[in-house]
């Protein structure tokens, strides 16, 4: 095949899983470097079975979890593989944002391969290492790009613009090569706080009259989840706190710095304290510099919030200072009222601690269980129901809707329309609208 060619070597028929490879002549690139979280991973890894880290990419490659591509993975993460070690073929690797399913394999790839990011995917990727024992991307040849600016690597040009997601600083990129423009369009939604940044970076792929517009669809198709927005949720917690005399609990997604910015604004609103973990903290502490808008609440800098200090054997380095005057179960629990708690799944053992009074209220602002027989959502459940708490479900989704995506599609109009990190890409199908689904391993060129 002549001209420039794409091969999608993940997040087909998937969610999650980006892997785009785009070649021009002696130039390839690549676009996202994460795990899926199909289904099809957890026939074989679940919980503490996970590849060994002697040998990761021998253990993945055997069931077909990884691209087989040479001149990508580093020497040591191929030790016993049948793939031979190759110097560097791929020149560089754009990570749209710092989500697990686009970022967490970049520990297998050669230090060599140019690793392209934002500033604050950067910063957010290193506070994730540092405070996630078991998160590791590895050593790398890191290049930060500033938005909007076009980045060459060899005849390809690629230019990145800031979206909104439900993680900060998430991009898509514009990909120009020798016969037009691709359109990669990473995780993106079209109705939270940053959305003008979405329409921005859509207004500006339709300028190129793309040839291809490669694009996620993770709530394409059948999707029962209730749409909320940022101020949707805003409002529903409003309401929950309103007249509360107990304790509030909150679930969330601990880096959707958004959500924790909201469940900030309510909990001040109802004159509460939020408390957040101390890694939820440390991140913030991060972060906050970076980000513009509303500002960032940070334990120690801003009233309101403040850090609690759940049971521990052993204390990080990183946590030491966090937990210095942090509330510990026995002060929250002795005036509960006055505090709204976000509170991770995996700390759920601290209720035994704080005896939350029944009806208290939890907000579950996180996504819905995919199925009814979802485990953590069972397991959930029963913690609940066995303190009597409230449940209630207010979420804001990080990723467009499918009438948004049939929009956006319609307004770029691409030459070609691939879908990618979704289970029913055939939802994309429109009488008269180019939609081709992409094949694994397969390269397609520009149309």
């Amino acid at each position: 095949m002549t001209g420039p060619t794409v091969t999608f070597l993940g997040g087909v028929r998937e969610i999650g899983g980006n892997k785009i490879l785009v070649e021009d002549g002696p130039d390839r690139i690549l676009f996202d470097f994460g795990p899926s979280f199909s289904p099809r991973r957890e026939e074989f890894y679940v919980d503490f079975l996970q590849p060994r880290s002697s040998s990761p990419v021998e253990d993945l490659l055997e069931f077909d979890l990884l691209p087989r591509i040479e001149g990508l993975y580093a020497p040591e993460a191929l030790q016993d593989s049948d793939l031979r070690w190759r110097p560097p073929e791929v020149h560089g690797l754009f990570i749209s944002h710092a989500h697990m399913d686009h970022a967490g394999h970049l520990n297998l790839v050669d230090p060599a391969v140019p690793v392209y990011v934002g500033a604050g995917t950067k910063t957010l990727l290193d506070t994730i290492q540092a405070s996630s024992p078991a998160m590791k991307y590895g050593t790398h040849d890191w290049r930060v790009f500033a938005d909007r600016s076009p980045i060459k690597v060899g005849n390809l040009e690629v230019v990145p613009f800031p979206v909104d997601h439900s993680v900060p600083f998430a991009y898509g990129f514009l990909v120009r090569t020798s016969e037009g423009t691709m359109v990669y369009t990473g995780d993106f939604r079209h109705h939270g706080p940053r959305a003008p940044e979405t329409h921005a970076f859509f207004a500006a792929a339709a300028k190129e009259s793309p040839r291809m517009l490669i694009i996620e669809g993770t709530r394409a198709g059948s999707d029962r989840r209730k749409n909320f927005t940022e101020e949707g949720v805003r409002a529903g917690v409003d309401r929950v706190l309103d007249g509360c005399a107990s304790i509030a609990l909150a679930c969330t997604y601990p880096r959707d710095v958004d959500r924790l910015r909201t469940l900030y604004a309510a909990a001040r609103s109802a004159e509460r304290t939020l408390l957040v973990s101390p890694r939820t903290a440390f991140l913030l502490q991060a972060l906050g510099p970076l980000l513009t808008g509303e500002p960032v609440p940070v334990p120690g800098r801003s009233p309101g919030i403040a850090v609690y200090a759940r049971k521990k054997r052993r204390l990080f380095e990183w946590e030491k200072p966090l937990v210095d005057g942090a509330l510990t179960a026995r002060e929250v629990r002795a005036d509960g009222r006055r505090y709204l708690l976000a509170l991770d799944l995996m700390h759920f053992p601290e209720m035994i601690d704080l005896r939350p009074p029944r009806e208290s209220p939890f907000v579950h602002s996180m996504s819905e269980p995919f199925s009814e027989d979802d485990v953590d959502d069972k397991v959930l459940h029963n913690w609940l129901d066995h303190f009597g708490l409230r449940f209630h479900q207010m979420h804001a989704s990080g990723h467009a809707s499918g009438p948004e995506l049939d929009r956006l599609i319609d307004d770029v109009g691409a030459a070609a329309v691939y879908p990618v990190h979704t289970e029913q890409p055939e939802a994309f199908r429109r009488e008269g609208r180019p939609v081709v689904l992409p094949e694994l391993n397969r390269p397609v060129g520009l149309r």
